[in-house]
């Protein structure tokens, strides 16, 4: 656990900084084909952050948003393609942000793995972690 009460994260590129006070709400790798697709990777790791907990810097106003599925966006650096974050309908004043850009340690550890039933074949997840399918409308 990282000591103290935040953690900073940025795009590759470094125009776009966020940091995000504790606690977050959750931390869990997704598997659906959208996140997939979105990284090019096997899954993602995503964390939730209340929206009054996060805030970014974007002094050159780079930060692009993508309309990916009905009432969803993901948003990305307009400079180096880096994509940074997922907000829904389905969970209002909650962002995501993704694991692999923070600089830091979190407050948490991964949870679970999520739409697991849309995994890849080529990968095998060998931990103990749950593996879910997605949730319930």
């Amino acid at each position: 656990m990282k000591k103290g009460d935040s953690a900073n994260g940025r795009c590759q590129c470094g125009a776009l900084q966020f940091s995000v006070r504790f606690p977050t709400k959750w931390m869990a790798h997704c598997h659906c084909t959208m996140c997939r697709r979105a990284h090019g990777a096997a899954f993602v790791t995503w964390v939730g952050v209340e929206d009054a907990s996060f805030e970014l810097a974007d002094p050159d106003g780079l930060l692009r948003w993508y309309a990916s599925s009905p009432g969803a966006e993901r948003g990305f650096c307009s400079r180096c393609g880096s994509m940074l974050f997922f907000r829904s309908q389905r969970w209002p004043g909650e962002i995501h942000v993704v694991r692999a850009n923070f600089d830091s340690a979190l407050d948490r550890e991964p949870q679970a793995h999520v739409f697991y039933d849309t995994r890849v074949s080529w990968f095998e997840v060998n931990d103990a972690l749950p593996k879910r399918p997605p949730p319930a409308s």
